[in-house]
């Protein structure tokens, strides 16, 4: 098994959400979160602005974490062709500055902020879900009910 410690930035504004695509190996592309892995001895605190940086140009301040999701990817469906946990923690992130434009040569490309009614007809990862769900009840435990997989949802 495969593991993973991973920041997304949940960024709303005026009833849209910031979106990246990621283009896997095999060329499908799924929209996501603006987000990705924390680098060994960094604070996911850190990590999350970091990547909204990388990701889409912006530069982003933490108003609040949302909470902390734990989904395992079978090794059927996986990229690396083994089960893999990914531990998700998804913070509510303000925009301050910046220019929105794609990642430098990187996975994400085509950030793009997207009316949140829109997004069930995307084919997205998940997490999408997960974030947007965290963001609107704002749960004490910081946990709600994971995301189901299938269809338009992808792991």
């Amino acid at each position: 098994m495969s593991f993973r410690i991973a920041t997304y930035a949940v960024c709303l504004e005026q009833g849209q959400v910031l979106l990246t695509r990621h283009v896997a190996a095999c060329g499908e592309t799924t929209w996501t979160l603006p987000g990705g892995g924390v680098e060994h001895a960094e604070d996911p605190y850190d990590a999350v602005t970091r990547e909204l940086s990388e990701e889409t140009g912006y530069d982003g301040v933490v108003e609040r974490l949302l909470g902390v999701d734990s989904r395992v990817i079978p090794a059927a469906v996986a990229r690396a062709g083994v089960e893999h946990q990914n531990v998700g923690i998804f913070y509510s992130v303000r925009i301050t500055g910046g220019r929105l434009r794609a990642e430098l040569n990187g996975a994400t490309v085509e950030p793009t902020w997207t009316l949140i009614g829109e997004v069930a007809s995307l084919r997205r990862a998940s997490l999408v879900d997960h974030g947007l769900a965290l963001a609107q009840i704002l749960p004490a435990t910081g946990h709600i009910t994971p995301t189901p997989v299938g269809g338009l949802i992808q792991h």
